[in-house]
């Protein structure tokens, strides 16, 4: 628990209905200490959860949106009507462990470059798994393809303490980001016009362009019910997910990087495309083809933000892509190299080879599902 002398710490819950929230809150003051305010973010919740989470839970603060607005704009509110001196955002279809908001401070203390950090997320529904969101620790590809320590693509490990060890990484997962508010100074809140889906990988980006680092903290553990809110194979998330993911490197690469890191980009996209009217994918079409015309129809507003977020830099794209791996993990996974987030990570520069656990029987010859679906995995190629 976190002691009275400690930090002040906000944790800000967005919600937008769904009585699982009452699980979480349960969790959230049972397993952590009195010295945090906890603020629930209304966003417009169609049904009694808010209500009923007030009845029980006396102690929140509501913050309440007048329209819905998405994650990144009801995360901002919360933050605005904080008083921490760091920040939790914190899924509501989560829940918490003892002693997992006292390792992210006391680590938090011991790093004052911190940025940003995140715990340990295991599955909600089988707690020996990884969950998706995150998992052990956020990275990416130089194309702007998030992964995970613990989870590439659909595909999530067992945990065996292979990642029990804090690292850096590239970014924490926004199922339970713990943020330094210094850090949200320097180079500002979500970006809001991503609404959901990788505004927190966004935010670590440009942290990390600022000069701040970002740390998996093992120690700390959370459970999480991942695809609850917003299924994966919603057509809304998937195209959330190739839009912001653009809008993401439009932002943060510098000139020199994005001349070719885009194009290439590109082409993936359109092979996603071909690969999905194969397979008769025709949502993923949709959300592939829905992002491309979404970002052109914005440009000129996504170049203003890319001029405000290129004059906060103090590190170099050659630094920053040391912390990328230097290839596409979609193409990597599809060949049958790696599953394991852990072999892109330590070798960058490299093509991972096949592991001794096996890619055809682990990922069902390369059939990308989640433990547990019956349906085909996404044609995600990027």
């Amino acid at each position: 628990m976190v002691s009275s002398n400690s930090p002040s710490v906000s944790i800000i819950i967005p919600h937008h209905g769904g009585q699982i929230l009452l699980d979480c809150l349960a969790s959230l003051f049972l397993n952590t200490g009195p010295a945090v305010e906890v603020i629930l973010v209304d966003d417009c919740s169609p049904d009694s959860s808010v209500r009923e989470a007030v009845k029980r839970f006396p102690q929140i603060k509501v913050v309440r949106n007048p329209r819905h607005s998405g994650f990144a704009v009801s995360c901002n509110r919360g933050i605005k009507a904080a008083s921490g001196e760091y920040l939790v955002l914190l899924n509501n279809d989560t829940k918490v462990s003892p002693g997992w908001l006292s390792e992210l401070v006391s680590f938090a203390r011991r790093h004052p470059r911190l940025g940003a950090c995140q715990p340990k997320i295991l599955s909600w529904q089988d707690k020996r798994r990884f969950d998706y969101s995150g998992a052990a620790g956020g990275l990416i590809d130089i194309f702007g393809m998030p992964y995970a320590l613990g989870r590439v693509l659909e595909n999530m490990e067992l945990d065996h303490g292979q990642y029990d060890s804090s690292r850096e990484i590239f970014w924490a997962s926004g199922t339970a980001i713990f943020i330094r508010r210094e850090a949200l100074r320097d180079v500002g809140e979500l970006d809001e016009d991503f609404f959901a889906h990788m505004e927190e990988i966004d935010l670590c980006w440009r942290m990390k362009l600022s000069g701040f680092k970002i740390y998996s903290v093992p120690s700390s553990v959370i459970y999480h019910y991942s695809g609850w809110t917003l299924p994966a194979d919603r057509l809304l998330k998937m195209y959330l997910n190739h839009r912001n993911s653009l809008m993401m490197l439009l932002k943060n690469y510098g000139s020199a990087m994005l001349l070719w890191i885009l194009p290439t980009r590109l082409l993936l996209e359109c092979l996603t495309i071909l690969y999905s009217l194969l397979r008769l994918d025709l949502k993923r079409v949709i959300a592939v083809n829905g992002g491309l015309a979404s970002v052109a129809f914005q440009i000129h507003k996504i170049w203003k933000k890319r001029l405000v977020v290129q004059a906060l830099r103090r590190v170099s794209d050659s630094r920053i892509t040391k912390d990328m791996f230097r290839g596409s993990i979609g193409i990597n996974y599809f060949l049958g190299r790696s599953y394991r987030g852990s072999v892109y990570l330590d070798n960058p520069a490299k093509s991972p080879t096949s592991n001794q656990e096996g890619f055809a029987s682990n990922c069902n010859k390369k059939r990308l599902r989640r433990k547990g679906s019956k349906k085909k995995g996404p044609c995600v190629i990027f």
